[in-house]
Formats: C-alpha cells, sequence, structure tokens
C-alpha cells in the first residue's frame, strides 16, 4: 500500500512504538488520529502530527466503538490500524500466596487479547467500506511479544494473551483476505519504551544478554519501521513477525 495520503488509526500512540510509529507514518505522507488514554499525551503527539486525538479505554467495548468511528469521521477513512495498547501482571500458576489469582488472568486477556480482536474487527469493518488499490482496502498491525513462544516464569497470563493474538492473525487474514484487508503482527522482544525506558545501562545488559545481535534494548524507531515495511509491502500477510534480534527469554 502506498503511505502518501492515506488514512492511519494509532492505538496506543501518545508514545512508545506506537507513537514512533504515527511520527513515521505522518513524514510519509499519511493523515494520522491518535487514540490512548485520557491523560495520556496523546493531544500534544496529535498536534505535532497534524492528526486528532481520541480518548480510550480498550477495555471498554463501547468507548472503543465510539471513540474509533470519531477517529475514522475525522480522518475521512481508514487505511492502516497499528494496534499496541497491552500490558501484563507478575504472578505464577501456583505461588506460595496460592493459585493464579483468576480476575487478574482474565484482566490481563481483556486487556489485551479481547481488546485487541475488539479494535480489530471494528477497524476491519471502516476499511472494508474503501475502494481497492491493487485490490488492496486495508492494513491492520497488531502487537504480540516474544513472550508468546517464550515466555518466563510469572508471565502465565501476558503470555497466554500474546499468545492468542499471534494465533488469530492467520485466521483474521483469511477471514478479510477477500475484502483485499492484511492483518500482521509483530512480536517485540525488550524495546527502551514505558518503564523500561531509561533503566541503568548494567541492567539493560543483563535483560538482552541473551540476544545474539544487538546487545541492546529495542530502539521505538526500529518497531516503527517494520510497521511501515508491513504497509508498503503487500505480501507480508497473515504472519507474526519476532523484531528481537535473535532473543530467545530465559525462563527468568
Amino acid at each position: 500500500m502506498e503511505i502518501p495520503g492515506k488514512k492511519a488509526v494509532i492505538v496506543g500512540g501518545a508514545s512508545g512504538m506506537a507513537r514512533a510509529t504515527a511520527e513515521m507514518l505522518h513524514q510519509k505522507g499519511a493523515s494520522v488520529a491518535i487514540l490512548d488514554l485520557p491523560g495520556s499525551a496523546g493531544p500534544e503527539v496529535a498536534e505535532s502530527l497534524k492528526g486528532t486525538f481520541h480518548p480510550v479505554d480498550v477495555t471498554d467495548a463501547a468507548g472503543t466503538e465510539s471513540a474509533l468511528a470519531d477517529a475514522v469521521a475525522a480522518l475521512g477513512g481508514l487505511h492502516v490500524a497499528v494496534n499496541t495498547a497491552g500490558g501484563g501482571t507478575a504472578a505464577r500458576t501456583l505461588s506460595k500466596s496460592g493459585p493464579h489469582p483468576l480476575d487478574e488472568f482474565r484482566r490481563v486477556i481483556e486487556l489485551n487479547l479481547i481488546a485487541t480482536f475488539n479494535l480489530n474487527r471494528l477497524q476491519a469493518a471502516h476499511m472494508a467500506a474503501n475502494d481497492p488499490e491493487d485490490d488492496e482496502r486495508g492494513v491492520i498491525i497488531d502487537t504480540s511479544s516474544i513472550a508468546a513462544f517464550e515466555g518466563q516464569i510469572g508471565q502465565v497470563a501476558y503470555t497466554a494473551a500474546k499468545a492468542g493474538m499471534a494465533g488469530m492473525t492467520l485466521t483474521m487474514a483469511r477471514d478479510l483476505g477477500s475484502l483485499g484487508i492484511r492483518v500482521m503482527a509483530i512480536a517485540p522482544s525488550l524495546f527502551s519504551t514505558g518503564i523500561t525506558k531509561g533503566i541503568p545501562d548494567e541492567f539493560a545488559q543483563a535483560l538482552t544478554r541473551d540476544a545474539a545481535f544487538p546487545k541492546r534494548m529495542g530502539r521505538p524507531e526500529e518497531y516503527a519501521r517494520l510497521a511501515v515495511a508491513i504497509v508498503e509491502n503487500p505480501m507480508l500477510n497473515g504472519s507474526t513477525i519476532r523484531l528481537d534480534a535473535g532473543q530467545r527469554f530465559a525462563p527468568k
């Protein structure tokens, strides 16, 4: 898909990898709408990109549908959707304090997997209204994690959620193929965003010691480069791409 003139919604776009992606898409000529939590830097980011900000809690299904509809109306359409909202918890299946709290497991699945699917189904509905360009109407990019494939001790809920996201990618791509809508997922390793941004170098080196090269945390712009490459290459569909410098998480 050619990026100039396209309309993009970036969920989680107020910071980190999603912000870098929004900035890169804007630089390449796309119009951008930012969806993120109320109280985030979303308004400032959107203003810097000559776009719009739409506050949303992605676990609120009705609120998400409304915020996305507002974003698409402001853009005048939707061709590209990048989704990064998520989070986890630290709890073992069984610990000294007892079994993993079931409500916490449900919360992590809701935040990562169910909220992402809700966004995807709504985004696809908007994209389906587009006139095709070389038979293509839209691109959806979700954010999984390498924890989907080798989750660490205490990550059972997060692993289940991110593995579900990776697992639904091909099926969703098949569901939407006849409409000319592609679906991809990116599975990053540790990136310098959020709580990991600005941690001491020695700690970062310890966290990335199992990487092949480079032995450092990923940079937001490296996620953005991959997201842009996915948009621009129509043969990328139905897959989860590891963005991990050859890292495989150790058990802990």
